[in-house]
């Protein structure tokens, strides 16, 4: 293996198909069984097919270029276009959800009709392009033996399924959760948290209480295993349960709620000049810096992730703890079409690494370099809200991207105010002088304007 070749972390639970990075490149080397499923299907047209629909990602069969490549001892190698963010699905909204279980069990059942199927049903599998979920793993599709059960039916359920009854039916976000536990929702977990009354939905009874009593039961048992192996499905059975999956996940709505920041737009924060100010900055410092990938934190439902778009971005990737914002902006770039992933992130406790060897699952910080970031009405929720003190999360800002636009809302400012009318004010350092002195140590400000007499917009370069 050539020494520029770095293995991905998170590719070790499958021996016959390691994920491999040489630069800006991904390559995957396949052996073994991994490489005979890959080429029965290829030969069938299954790959290519499901390439062409964008469920699946693009690939290169590079097998002839090993020695080039410096990958060997490969029965095939494949080349990947990079996803330039991986998400998460602990980081996912309820609609990427949604979407993301839906385009896996279109997949699933594509694949059926073709006589194939899929090994497993990770939600880490799937992937974004916007909003657009695509499967990014070809490994996991395989011939499909006549009569053979579902054996990954549990893992979907922990995965894609259980989350989503928690946001429907329980109002519960199941993010923490999924983050602290990342195989998912386990269904023995989720069967003690749903009220009796709820017990008799098919979905329910079937998918969550049928299968916490059957693993409790496996537990118990020396036979299971034995009967789980002996266990046939018929085909058209297989496909009614993905199909029933399928319904009754595309009827499941997030539950109506109103925030405070969801609501932001309708605020009376900014006015019609305001807002058109703040806009024109946005789109004068991205249309200089040019951003292939920018960040927006703090994105609420997108209108500046649309303006930075607007302006040139290549990509935006938005976050926001407020789901209800997030909901707006899933649906903005939906209907707009715009190339915005909205994604769930808590500023003061983001995504670490985590998982086998504290790699397996990468940290916010390194899975992408940002050429740009937005940080608008964010840095009062950190430095008031949640007690960072203002130089550590300018710190923590210029971090991210060497360039972008942070908004300072003084302590003036009604937003500002609303916070402190829930707590004590001990922020003697919290200031717009204190903050323009912070920013200009760690970069050059090379434009501030003043929005509101209450809130100032800082276009910085990292030195």
């Amino acid at each position: 293996m050539s020494a520029s070749a770095v293995l991905d972390p998170g590719s070790f639970r499958d021996p016959d198909g390691r994920v491999f990075r040489i630069g800006e490149k991904v390559f995957r080397s396949v052996t073994g069984s991994a490489a005979r499923n890959f080429a029965r299907a290829e030969e069938a047209g299954v790959m290519r097919k499901l390439v062409d629909r964008g469920q699946l990602v693009d690939f290169t069969d590079v097998t002839e270029q090993a020695s080039k490549v410096g990958i060997e001892q490969a029965d095939v190698i494949l080349s990947h276009p990079q996803i330039p963010f991986i998400s998460y699905p602990y980081e996912w909204s309820f609609s990427l959800h949604k979407a993301a279980a839906l385009a896996h069990l279109d997949l699933h059942l594509e694949l059926l009709s073709e006589d194939f199927t899929l090994v497993d049903a990770t939600a880490y599998n799937m992937q974004f392009d916007g909003t657009r979920p695509v499967h990014i793993d070809h490994l996991s599709i395989r011939p499909y033996e006549d009569g053979e059960i579902w054996a990954a039916h549990r893992q979907f359920c922990m995965q894609f399924l259980n989350p989503l009854l928690m946001w429907s039916m329980l109002d519960l976000q199941p993010n923490h959760w999924f983050r602290g536990s990342l195989e998912g929702i386990a269904p023995e977990d989720l069967a003690k948290l749903v009220p009796l009354r709820k017990r008799l939905n098919w979905t329910v009874l079937t998918h969550v209480i049928a299968q916490a009593t059957l693993q409790n039961r496996s537990v118990q048992s020396t036979t299971g295993s034995s009967r789980y192996r002996e266990a046939r499905l018929p085909r058209s059975s297989f496909e009614g349960m993905l199909r029933g999956l399928r319904g009754a996940i595309a009827k499941m709505e997030v539950p109506s709620h109103k925030t405070v920041w969801g609501e932001y737009a309708n605020n009376t924060s900014y006015a019609a000049p305001e807002a058109e100010a703040k806009h024109d900055l946005v789109k004068e410092a991205v249309a200089a810096i040019k951003p292939g990938l920018l960040y927006d934190i703090g994105c609420n439902t997108g209108d500046y992730s649309k303006s930075a778009l607007e302006a040139g971005a290549g990509k935006v990737i938005g976050f926001d703890f407020d789901h209800g914002a997030l909901e707006i902006a899933f649906k903005r770039a939906q209907l707009e079409q715009l190339d915005l992933l909205p994604l769930w992130l808590d500023a003061a406790n983001p995504s670490p690494s985590q998982g086998w060897g504290e790699a397996e699952r990468m940290g916010l910080s390194k899975r992408a370099k940002p050429d740009a970031l937005l940080a608008l009405a964010f840095i009062h929720h950190i430095a008031i809200g949640r007690n960072v003190p203002l130089g550590m999360a300018v710190d923590w800002l210029v971090s991210l991207a060497p360039a972008g636009v942070i908004e300072f809302p003084h302590k003036e400012d009604p937003m500002v105010q609303l916070l402190l009318s829930q707590r004590p004010d001990i922020f003697p350092d919290y200031h717009n002088d204190t903050f323009a002195n912070l920013l200009s140590q760690r970069a050059q400000i090379v434009k501030a304007v003043d929005v509101l007499p209450t809130r100032t917009l800082y276009w910085f370069q990292r030195n």
